[in-house]
């Protein structure tokens, strides 16, 4: 099953959330372009988001995911089979936001996530002026394509062009966990709720692809500044069916960075496949 509510929104707006990566200054908008008081000037892409990732912070020519693996993570997720894990953040986001909130991403990829929260705030009446980062280009520009009413940009986690103490709510799923970036940016009393495989999250995929399957540590982590709220776990199966999702699904994890030869072909061979799926949403508020 597609998720087709997860596509083709018109654009409304540009909100010009993001600050200059260079100066720190805030950004407006004149035609296509964002500047700030220093003359520091982004040009918008016509997918809708911008890039503020300077030169001397791009670690490779081409950072992040491969276009060949957010196409994959867009096929894949577009189909439905972690819409478990979407809803889930969406009633989470909803849980802790309030109208006219500030919430940003961090790390978002293709944006399928980031467009749940977004359908979950807006079918409940909730307003929010939403950002997503991520430092893959391929993958912010599909999210931008996708839906016009969130803001995206090119960016590291590392180091956001976002202004302190301004965001109500930050995600990250999946993606790299800098605290001390979201102790900086979350005001006082905001919420992050971050992401991370349960146990035996794809176990079944594991024993396909590796010759001593290994099962994911579970971990109470404390982060400086922050208080601890609650775990809350999502899990299910899930049947894929067709070599081209199970190889869409590989692609898209770090098994297929950590997999040798053989155990990549088992998984391109492989026509059908019944797997566990396990999520951990991790809860915390800024003190």
């Amino acid at each position: 099953m597609v998720d087709n509510d997860l596509i083709n929104i018109k654009r409304v707006r540009f909100l010009s959330a993001f600050v200059c990566p260079i100066c720190k200054k805030s950004l407006k908008k004149e035609n296509n372009s964002l500047f700030c008081e220093n003359g520091h000037c982004f040009d918008i892409a016509k997918e809708g988001y911008v890039h503020l990732l300077p030169s001397n912070k791009m670690h490779s020519k081409v950072p992040g995911d491969t276009k060949e693996m957010v196409n994959a993570r867009r096929d894949f997720l577009r189909a439905g089979y972690y819409r478990p894990f979407a809803d889930k953040l969406g009633e989470l986001v909803l849980r802790y936001a309030s109208d006219g909130c500030n919430i940003v991403d961090a790390g978002c990829g293709e944006g399928y996530y980031t467009e749940s929260i977004y359908f979950h705030l807006r079918n409940n009446a909730v307003r929010a002026d939403i950002a997503g980062v991520d430092i893959s280009r391929a993958a912010v520009r599909l999210a931008a394509k996708s839906c016009k009413d969130i803001e995206y940009a090119v960016a590291s986690v590392f180091d956001m062009p976002l202004p302190d103490g301004k965001a109500d709510i930050v995600t990250n799923i999946f993606a790299p966990i800098v605290e001390k970036e979201f102790l900086r940016i979350l005001r006082p009393g905001g919420v992050l709720i971050i992401a991370v495989p349960g146990e035996y999250h794809l176990w079944e995929m594991k024993t396909l692809i590796y010759d001593e399957p290994y099962v994911n540590e579970m971990k109470h982590t404390e982060y400086a500044g922050f208080d601890f709220i609650e775990r809350v776990p999502v899990k299910g199966k899930i049947t894929i069916d067709g070599n081209r999702q199970i190889e869409n699904l590989f692609l898209m994890t770090p098994y297929y960075w950590k997999t040798g030869v053989e155990g990549s072909r088992r998984a391109a061979e492989c026509e059908k496949m019944m797997t566990q799926i396990h999520f951990d949403f991790l809860i915390y508020k800024k003190t």
